[in-house]
């Protein structure tokens, strides 16, 4: 059984990024896929206290709702991720997350010797994102920050979704081909990780 997990990470619920990532949701369970989803605005997650507990055995000390996630994206084939731009950047929500990550990080390269520069990961990763403006770089430093998560949770970033000058709850309603594009991928993902699964 193929298992994605998708996170929110905007501070709006129904947010353009949540519209899109619902949209790509609802197409890998029309392939089969078992999606769990998390969204983050409505969990109990601390940031990152770097008291490197962690180094033990690569388990956060600080016990709260980022261990349920955690759990359910290393049980997972696929991650969904979805986060707006806030200054060139994931929002606050989605980086606090990632920035606990740093025990899978302690556990994947301090405890577990795995050498850096392999890239043979264990699952697969959508990175869905929007931005207000129009600028040529607006994802760069974005893209950067999200590659170098999902390699701490050991996964690939293999694909994304990208649109600019979406601002407003609600504008990407006004782009319908944007939320197809999002099924479209969802689907492509699923049916790439029972692919995966049955080979």
């Amino acid at each position: 059984m193929t298992r994605i997990v998708a996170i929110y990470g905007s501070p709006r619920r129904n947010g353009n990024t949540s519209m899109l990532l619902r949209s790509a949701v609802s197409a890998a369970r029309d392939e089969g896929a078992v999606v769990e989803e998390f969204v983050l605005r409505d969990l109990r997650i601390s940031p990152c206290l770097e008291i490197y507990a962690c180094k033990e055995k690569g388990e956060c000390a600080i016990q709260d709702d980022f261990q349920q996630v955690a759990r359910s994206m290393l049980n997972a084939q696929g991650i969904m991720l979805a986060s707006p731009i806030f200054f060139y950047t994931v929002s606050a929500h989605t980086k606090a997350f990632m920035d606990r990550c740093q025990s899978l990080w302690v556990k994947r390269y301090w405890i577990d010797r795995i050498p850096f520069g392999i890239r043979h990961y264990a699952r697969k990763g959508l990175f869905v994102s929007v931005g207000a403006t129009t600028g040529k770089r607006l994802f760069d430093g974005t893209l950067l920050t999200v590659r170098y998560f999902f390699d701490a949770v050991d996964t690939e970033l293999w694909g994304t979704l990208l649109y600019r000058e979406l601002d407003l709850e609600g504008d990407v309603l006004k782009h319908p081909d944007y939320l197809t594009s999002a099924y479209l991928k969802g689907r492509e993902m699923a049916m790439t990780l029972k692919e995966a699964d049955s080979g």
